[in-house]
């Protein structure tokens, strides 16, 4: 039998639809994503990833340190962290809401197995950054977690994250290239991410793939244990009513913060310092949930909520936009370009979505790609366009 969005048990069901969704949720989603937007464009799309592991000559230009000290600092893995964090709230959130129809952990694993066909063919014939293939694995792993106790999901969560810290020092078959490689592919990434046809960049990238697995493989307990304090955390109501969690939230907040910034200082001495990400993720989290459950910071925060709502599509548009900006097949802007003006392009693309979500939201419910991805979720056509 198929469902759709509006047949389902009105219990937790239709009371979730998009009118009764938490703000706090989608605006810090949709700042999230101006983090990995960031990330992403200054030193994937830019250069090539690669290009980060080898020692690089000090940009001589004080605003160009300036601005490559602010992705580093301010948003590398942070904002990544936070989008983790925010994708295991979403699936805490679906869990509790599909429970009425008894299926729930069948609907969610359609979901998922469709976010992974999704991100394989943007992985592929889009751009080999993706993350939505990791996430819907990730998100296959701890769907059994959803109906675990809290105290369950606690020490999975602290498990993934010790695993996360020790992995680098464990003697995995995964090598990773030697200087002498990584100069090479850097030329020759240069040359044909900025003059290759599409056809071309789409095989340079699959070719990056098998050197990139480890990045992936050391990151994924990380991704993990995020997701799964994402659900602890819904489960403990941090999110449902802001306002009577407000002495935890804060005291949570400024625990994390502080936690983030003693292991940034520690630099990397320490074993914990691969922490620190987490910890200052969480605490952004933690306090902006805690600021909008202020009426007026929530109205000035509101439309990031609309960007937010619509995170796969901008995601995917950030994609096809920067692609058609730096690889050959569009304006071949791949290697040439400083920090500084490509910081200012991402702000003014963001800018951009951020203005174009809450025009579409006006007429319809979801997102183009939301609504793709529901409609294959439940096997039939989910209603678009906004009542009138």
């Amino acid at each position: 039998m198929n469902y759709s969005e509006s047949s389902l048990p009105a219990q937790g069901v239709a009371a979730a639809a998009s009118q009764n969704r938490l703000a706090s949720i989608d605006i810090l989603r949709g700042l999230a994503l101006f983090g990995v937007l960031m990330v992403n464009l200054i030193t994937e799309f830019r250069v090539s990833i690669f290009q980060q592991f080898l020692p690089q000559p000090a940009e001589a230009q004080l605003l160009q340190r300036a601005v490559l000290g602010f992705v580093h600092e301010a948003l590398e893995l942070k904002a990544f962290a936070l989008f983790s964090f925010l994708f295991g709230v979403g699936l805490a959130m679906q869990f509790e809401r599909l429970s009425p129809t008894g299926r729930a952990y069948y609907w969610l694993t359609r979901r998922l197995l469709i976010l992974l066909v999704l991100g394989l063919i943007h992985l592929l014939l889009i751009w080999n950054g993706d993350i939505l293939t990791e996430y819907a694995l990730a998100g296959l792993l701890v769907l059994p977690l959803l109906g675990a106790r809290r105290s369950a999901l606690a020490w999975t969560a602290l498990a993934l994250l010790a695993l996360y810290l020790i992995l680098p020092g464990l003697p995995l078959p995964l090598g990773w290239p030697d200087e002498q490689w990584l100069a090479q592919h850097i030329g020759r990434a240069n040359a044909v991410y900025a003059a290759g046809s599409w056809w071309q960049v789409l095989q340079f990238g699959w070719s990056e793939l098998p050197a990139l697995l480890p990045l992936h493989v050391y990151i994924f307990p990380r991704t993990l244990a995020l997701f799964v304090l994402g659900m602890l955390a819904w489960r403990s109501g941090l999110f449902a009513d802001a306002a009577a969690q407000r002495g935890r939230l804060l005291l949570g907040g400024c625990l994390l913060g502080a936690a983030g910034v003693i292991l940034t200082a520690a630099g990397q001495a320490g074993l914990l310092a691969g922490l620190a990400p987490v910890c200052l993720a969480l605490a952004c989290a933690a306090l902006l949930v805690l600021a909008a459950g202020s009426a007026p910071v929530q109205r000035g925060l509101l439309p990031f909520a609309a960007l937010g709502r619509m995170a796969f599509t901008n995601y995917i548009l950030q994609s096809l936009i920067f692609g058609a900006i730096f690889f050959g097949y569009g304006l071949g802007q791949f290697g040439k370009l400083a920090p500084a003006p490509v910081f200012v392009l991402g702000v003014g693309v963001y800018a951009l979505q951020l203005a174009l979500s809450r025009i579409w939201l006006r007429h319809f419910r979801f997102g183009p790609i939301e609504w793709c991805w529901r409609t294959l979720m439940y096997g039939r056509r989910q209603p678009m366009q906004r009542a009138i």
